[in-house]
């Protein structure tokens, strides 16, 4: 247990203390993918709810600034810049999300929520129509740390 950083040594869970690391310039990026039926994907720009894809951008962003209210033991970062993009892919609805800051700690929990909640938001936008969607691959695509003088 004790490889893990969110764990004690007596296995009780704790938030890191990185109150004595220099900050960094840290970078993220998060995919998501909504599967969906392909007339689904045909009228996602204009579902009874309004744009999914413009709502998710803005859900995704929105969300990524609120990480550390939503993910226990995460740190509340100065995000510098949080980009969603949100676009249509052959099997449906692909989004791409990128956290940046310059901190103590990463941003990866930031992109990787961004990118689940635009998800999330394209799913509630049209489960009316499809009810076979499903939210997949969420997944981190890079993290990146450099130096600041």
């Amino acid at each position: 247990m004790s490889d893990l950083s969110h764990v004690d040594e007596a296995g009780a869970v704790r938030m890191v203390d990185v109150g004595g690391k220099p900050p960094s310039r840290r970078r993220a990026v998060a995919r998501a993918s909504v599967r969906m039926a392909a007339e689904t994907l045909a009228r996602i720009g204009e579902l009874p709810k309004g744009d999914a894809l413009v709502t998710a951008q803005l859900a995704g962003i929105m969300a990524a600034k609120r990480t550390h209210e939503l993910i226990p033991l995460c740190h509340q970062l100065p995000l510098s810049v949080v980009e969603v993009q949100v676009s249509l892919g052959d099997l449906g609805v692909e989004i791409e999300a990128s956290a940046e800051t310059t901190a103590q700690t990463g941003v990866e929990m930031e992109a990787l929520v961004a990118a689940s909640v635009a998800a999330l938001t394209v799913y509630d936008m049209a489960k009316a129509i499809d009810k076979e969607m499903v939210v997949t691959d969420v997944t981190l695509v890079s993290k990146t740390k450099e130096n600041v003088p």
